[in-house]
């Protein structure tokens, strides 16, 4: 429990830092178009990791707790799906464009209020 969460953290820590140096690094506006989208992109390279700290640890779960998550997930898989189409119709309608940095913070919420509902029903 406790290395996963250790690895969790360095993988967090290791997202800030490959961020902050991706933007100075494409501040400067040069370089080929290669180039740029691979430094934009680096970001996700911890992401990844960190994805695969999450699978790991909900892998080691008991049977129970992995239930709970797998109810968390789909609710959250299920609600992101709902609301994006839901609004990709209404920008058809002349609604602002949202950026596609906003479903991850979707995705998280209904995943947290999933594993509430969760919890809350396997009492």
């Amino acid at each position: 429990m406790m290395r996963g969460l250790l690895l969790f953290l360095a993988g967090l820590g290791a997202y800030g830092a490959t961020l902050v140096v991706s933007q100075h690094l494409l501040a400067d506006d040069t370089g080929t178009q290669l180039a740029r989208a691979l430094i934009a992109l680096s970001p996700m390279l911890p992401a990844a990791f960190i994805c695969g700290v999450v699978v790991r640890s909900i892998r080691h779960l008991d049977e129970m707790h992995r239930k709970l998550q797998f109810e968390a997930l789909a609710m959250a898989f299920a609600g992101t799906a709902l609301i994006t189409f839901s609004y990709g119709f209404l920008e058809g309608v002349g609604f602002p464009k949202i950026s596609m940095f906003s479903v991850w913070g979707l995705m998280g919420s209904l995943w947290f209020i999933g594993v509430m509902i969760a919890r809350y029903r396997f009492k």
